[in-house]
């Protein structure tokens, strides 16, 4: 019986005809649904936004770069993709992708809500023949702690009914060379069975490598150890920032001169801080799960506290920088270039910016910003719309302070007409002037 319905299934993969339904159109859903439908699969969104479900009825894309906006509307004007608030194409499907938010609460400790919601709310459809296969990012142990046990206790058995896998997503936003499609994409299932079946879903989507890894938990860990490689190099290279300004030195180009080096070196690069869904949240769930078993995971732990500290460092030497040109911070005219998390998105979640502006409000600046990305910014502590790059906007600020180097910035102009610039990502690099200070620079 199990080899006939991993076969049945198998065949409808293969042909596109398998039912699929994406839960969760966000970042990392809604590409997903897109590159599934493209790839000729009729596919069911669900999401609990209305205006997202509206917005994709219309073919409109609302998630920036990670997703191809003509490719939205042609699959949705084909009538591929389709989208709803409620849980009833699960019933209809044979695939189903949860990419659902797995954030953290203000201990850090995971928040597995979402996941467990959409898990309740699928139960009643589960039938033969499906495949439930979770992308959020998690705690190893996820996939088999939480949906493994909602399944089994329908009935059906994991590996000959129904199949359940593991396989995190990988959306880098900005990033115009590697998309959801080029992507490698690394598969676990609970059984042998499961893993093959998941591995066909992909290959039949991607154009790229599908890697087949022995457990849900080898995939869980495996996404973990990626973003907490990132978050401990970036940590490491922002403590080099601080001494370097301490020793008189720049870290840009100390970097540029380490990244000659051909082999065993890889350039990382300081910020005002850690920002976006992934690395600042991810690696503080393999953190909260290694206490399970004893164990403590001190370079996660330092990292989070290195980058947790930048804003504040970066604060304190802007208002080092104001107080040498005779000016405090209260009163302060201050001008934010780039609030989104990175450069060239609109996303602003865990942003830096904000964090450097709440500080910067408390200590009683007049704040503005502008960001070509995010036409309007409302935070618990700053409330405004974007500002033009005039000449008059940089002439009246007292400080510019790029927390995101944006392309299409005329950064030569903002040096021209600003009276002081401190930038933080290096988006001056090659402009020499008496009016900019660079983050983990003590060069004057």
């Amino acid at each position: 019986m199990v080899g006939g319905m991993v076969e049945t299934l198998l065949e409808r993969i293969e042909r596109r005809e398998a039912r699929v339904a994406v839960v969760g159109l966000g970042y990392v859903g809604l590409p997903l649904a897109v590159a599934i439908a493209a790839a000729g699969f009729p596919v069911s969104g669900i999401e609990r936004n209305p205006e997202r479900v509206e917005k994709i009825g219309r073919g409109e894309n609302y998630v920036g770069d990670v997703v191809d906006g003509d490719d939205l509307a042609s699959v949705v004007r084909d009538g591929r993709l389709t989208a709803t608030d409620r849980f009833a194409p699960i019933a209809a499907a044979e695939i189903v992708a949860i990419c659902v938010p797995t954030p953290l609460d203000a201990s850090k400790q995971p928040d597995t809500r979402y996941v467990r919601h959409v898990t309740e709310q699928s139960m009643p459809h589960v039938h033969p023949g499906q495949l439930f296969v979770l992308e959020s990012t998690s705690y190893p142990g996820t996939t088999e702690e939480l949906l493994r046990p909602a399944i089994e206790s329908t009935g059906h058995i994991i590996g000959e009914e129904v199949f359940l896998a593991f396989s995190p997503e990988r959306i880098d936003p900005g990033n115009r060379r590697y998309t959801t499609r080029n992507t490698p994409r690394v598969v676990g299932g609970v059984t042998p069975a499961c893993t093959q079946v998941a591995q066909a879903l992909y290959e039949a989507v991607l154009d790229s490598d599908v890697v087949a890894v022995s457990s849900p938990r080898v995939a869980e860990m495996a996404k973990l150890l990626e973003n907490t490689y990132r978050i401990v190099n970036i940590s490491l290279v922002n403590e080099l920032a601080l001494l370097c300004e301490r020793m008189g030195l720049d870290i840009w180009e100390v970097i540029d001169a380490a990244s000659t080096k051909p082999f065993g070196y890889m350039p990382f690069y300081p910020g005002p801080g850690l920002g976006g869904h992934c690395i600042p949240l991810d690696p503080f769930y393999l953190s909260w799960k290694a206490r399970a078993y004893g164990f403590s995971t001190r370079f996660i732990e330092l990292a989070g506290q290195i980058n947790d500290a930048m804003p504040e460092h970066v604060v304190e030497r802007a208002a080092e920088l104001l107080n040498r040109a005779g000016k405090p911070v209260r009163g302060a005219r201050i001008l934010l270039l780039g609030v989104a998390y990175k450069a060239n998105v609109d996303d602003v979640r865990e942003s830096p910016a904000l964090k450097i502006a709440a500080l910067l409000v408390d200590r009683g600046a007049a704040l503005s910003y502008h960001d070509p990305h995010v036409p309007r910014l409302a935070s618990h502590a700053f409330d405004a719309s974007s500002e033009d790059l005039s000449a008059e906007s940089l002439e009246k600020a007292d400080l510019v302070l790029i927390t995101a180097a944006h392309d299409g910035v005329d950064y030569e102009r903002v040096v021209r007409h600003a009276a002081l610039v401190f930038d933080t990502r290096n988006a001056t690099r090659g402009i020499t002037a008496g009016n900019v200070v660079r983050l983990g620079s003590g060069v004057s």
